[in-house]
């Protein structure tokens, strides 16, 4: 048995500039963190006692014969990339709700790539694991989605991530003191706003017609330098807040599904009670909100957006790790499968007797 545990993201600044489609002609960059909000993925050999080859338990349960009988497309298509040929039992529990800006869609292609690595026996590298997430996604799924949350849950940390015309892709930590990461980190709330949508629909609002918004998105790729300059030199950490309200006003002119009525009222809400800036999570349209709010107005945000679910956290560093690997399971599973076998051979053979001894 395999367990692996795949961190959640938050983008501060250059989201939309990661979109194939924009940074293979502009290039782009992004500014994200991870956090402690984690998916977790339980995966091992299904001991053949059971009429179904693979067993599947996220939202929905399947039980079916084949990997083309899947519906969950990333469960489907993670176990044709990896040439996955044996019966299998697939287990999620995830920190988040599934559809809500945290990129919890690519933490689960990440993560389950991962534990299906370790229990065929390998090791791939971070950028292995990210690069194919990337391929999986977008090419094989053919999900209108960026290039950030695959390299955001592979590695983890406050990074500066870099998308080249040429495809390449760089990730850079964010090195900065532990004081100013405990300052940045003190200073954000995130918040439930009970909204699920499919970051890809919203995605394909705008994504289609990038070239017709350059403008907003080269004010969205320069505010990671802006971001970066303001962390990195020591500046008054509020000018990172009054950076996100910038930011989040280009995002929201992108298309008029990447925020709504609801939204817009919940962050005026938050700006009157005291938070300087903020943005949804992901791609738009609900999920989660980031605020940033001097902690002396943090209760007062809170009291403003009381019937909103309070999510604390604090920034990780890990990316994707396998948590728990347990070969012996799979051995006795491996050995459990021979002896059903051998004892059918066996039962043959006793009827084949039986049945010349009768005659």
């Amino acid at each position: 048995m395999v367990i692996s545990r795949t961190p959640m993201r938050i983008s501060f600044f250059g989201g939309g500039t990661d979109y194939p489609r924009w940074y293979l002609e502009h290039g782009g960059a992004v500014l994200a963190t991870t956090i402690d909000k984690y998916c977790y993925l339980t995966c091992r050999y299904l001991p053949p006692f059971f009429e179904h080859e693979i067993r599947l338990v996220y939202s929905l349960i399947e039980n079916v014969h084949s990997v083309d009988d899947i519906r969950h497309p990333a469960v489907r298509n993670v176990l044709k990339f990896t040439g996955f040929n044996r019966g299998v039992e697939i287990h999620h529990v995830g920190d988040l709700p599934a559809r809500s800006g945290m990129g919890s869609s690519s933490a689960f292609t990440v993560g389950l790539l991962h534990a299906v690595k370790a229990l065929q026996g390998e090791m791939p590298s971070k950028k292995e694991l990210a690069d194919a997430s990337i391929f999986i996604e977008q090419k094989m799924i053919q999900e209108t989605v960026g290039s950030q949350d695959q390299m955001q849950a592979a590695f983890g940390g406050l990074n500066h991530i870099s998308f080249q015309p040429n495809g390449e892709i760089s990730l850079r930590p964010v090195t900065i003191s532990r004081e100013r990461t405990a300052e940045l980190n003190s200073h954000l709330m995130l918040f439930f706003t009970g909204i699920k949508r499919t970051a890809s629909n919203v995605a394909d609002s705008y994504v289609a017609e990038l070239g017709a918004r350059k403008r907003q998105l080269r004010i969205m790729r320069d505010l990671v330098e802006e971001g970066l300059s303001i962390l990195c030199n020591g500046k008054d950490i509020g000018a990172f807040g009054e950076l996100l309200h910038e930011a989040w006003q280009a995002k929201r002119s992108l298309s008029n599904v990447v925020s709504n009525e609801k939204v817009d009222e919940l962050y005026d809400l938050a700006r009157h009670a005291g938070a300087v800036g903020g943005k949804l999570t992901g791609a738009g349209g609900g999920g989660f909100m980031l605020l940033f709010v001097p902690p002396e107005r943090q209760a007062a945000v809170r009291a403003a957006l009381g019937n909103l679910v309070y999510v604390p956290f604090n920034f990780e560093y890990s990316g994707t790790q396998i948590i728990f690997l347990d070969r012996q399971e799979d051995y006795i599973s491996s050995e459990l499968a021979k002896g059903c076998l051998q004892h059918v051979v066996f039962t043959e053979l006793q009827s084949d007797q039986a049945a010349a001894e009768w005659h």
